[in-house]
């Protein structure tokens, strides 16, 4: 097959585009890791991450990895073989982190929840008030379930926490949901958060971060699991003095130094909002332009970075999806285990505005069409447009255009 001409629209919910100014920034020449010079780079950035997990107390550490890693990470720092953890399973990746606890030898307690919601609270509260030993040592929660679009109530599971009195520690998954969804890390009390750096990070894969809380840095000191590579230890006392205990990814970092930049520059605040209007077009688009249903069964659920899009009956999503790779030159999200087939999924996270979602929205009506799905043409851009064109994502926006309208552009 030819190459098809024009950049390739890549709409999967991670690895996200990363910024042109954030590529530059990471073509840089090798040097020195261990000149005096480079404590400087690695001293910013991982105090500034700590902006980003909205902590003031926690520590940030950066391994060369994915957030799979960091999974790891977060479990073999702070638990025993054999200790107790309660985790929700309702999605693909909440299901191989339970799958990965279990196979470092830890007891986990799963509450099975149907793929469409999220983290259930009166199960988790009724599970912690049922522990009178406390055996429960940690809480396993995915923020955001990337499988099925689903974002989970972090605030409320630190709630039925302190309501059921429970000393467990929170650990939680916010790869594909930190510098896109609120999350707020010291005010919920979590112990340790974890993420990767292909999401709102706007960076390639590479990078898997972990932010421990004092609580988790303090389990530390009597955890028996085995570890090494992802040993916090070790990195407390090479971070100490601006090094890694390992050679770090050098041009990973100065990417992520940048990331942090335009982080700031937007600001945090304005990001969230920004995720929430657009991920409020796309809504539009499946429901009211295209007529069909996300699997987030509520909106309570509906996740701000990724939407996964039931096809119907008879129709296997799989194919809209091949279609829209080799026809449009669309990268859209497959469905995953239990709903491969049934969905798709269109990533809106990291470096876009409303134009890059026009695209994905056109491509996937079309890739749909192609395989008949009976959507009417131009429906989901029709609906994805009259919200974007009628709301803002900060409400500042709108008083600057009025100033505008009312005394012409300057330049």
């Amino acid at each position: 097959m030819p190459r098809i001409a024009g950049r390739n629209f890549l709409f999967v919910p991670g690895p996200t585009n990363v910024p042109d100014r954030v590529l530059r920034a990471m073509m840089v020449a090798m040097e020195d890791h261990r000149s005096s010079k480079f404590p400087e780079l690695s001293r910013s950035v991982l105090s500034d991450l700590k902006k980003v997990f909205k902590t003031t107390e926690g520590q940030a550490f950066i391994f060369p990895s994915s957030g799979t890693g960091a999974w790891e990470a977060a479990l073999t720092n702070t638990l025993s073989p054999g200790d107790k953890v309660l985790a929700s399973r309702f999605g693909q990746f909440s299901h191989l982190w339970v799958d990965m606890a279990q196979r470092l030898g830890y007891d986990v307690e799963i509450l099975e929840v149907e793929w469409g919601e999220g983290v259930p609270l009166d199960r988790v509260e009724e599970a912690l008030r049922a522990d009178k030993q406390h055996k429960i040592k940690a809480v396993l929660a995915c923020h955001n379930e990337t499988a099925t679009g689903v974002t989970s109530d972090i605030a409320g599971v630190r709630r039925v926490m302190d309501a059921a009195r429970h000393p467990a520690m929170l650990f939680v998954d916010a790869v594909s949901s930190l510098a896109s969804i609120d999350f707020r890390m010291d005010e919920w009390q979590v112990d340790i958060g974890i993420t990767g750096s292909q999401k709102g990070l706007m960076l390639p894969a590479g990078l898997g971060i972990v932010c421990a809380s004092k609580k988790a840095l303090a389990a530390m000191q009597t955890a028996k699991s085995k570890r090494c590579y992802f040993d916090l230890n070790d990195m407390i006392k090479a971070n100490a003095t601006g090094y890694f205990p390992y050679t770090p990814a050098l041009a990973m970092l100065y990417g992520l130094r940048e990331s942090l930049n335009t982080i700031f520059e937007e600001g945090l605040d304005n990001i969230l909002s920004r995720h929430h209007y657009l991920a409020e077009g796309v809504r539009a688009a499946v429901m009211k332009g295209w007529g069909l249903k996300l699997c987030a069964k509520e909106p309570k659920w509906y996740s701000d970075t990724v939407s996964a899009i039931m096809v119907p009956e008879g129709i296997n999503g799989a194919q809209v999806i091949d279609v829209a790779f080799k026809r449009y030159n669309l990268a859209l999200g497959a469905g995953l285990s239990k709903v491969a087939g049934k969905l798709f999924r269109i990533g809106h996270l990291g470096d876009l505005n409303e134009l890059m979602l026009m695209g994905a929205i056109a491509g996937a009506e079309m890739a749909m069409l192609d395989v008949g799905v009976k959507v009417k043409p131009g429906s989901g851009v029709g609906a994805a447009s009259d919200y974007w064109r009628n709301n803002d994502p900060v409400s500042k926006k709108k008083a600057d255009k009025e100033a505008v309208y009312a005394t012409g552009p300057t330049f």
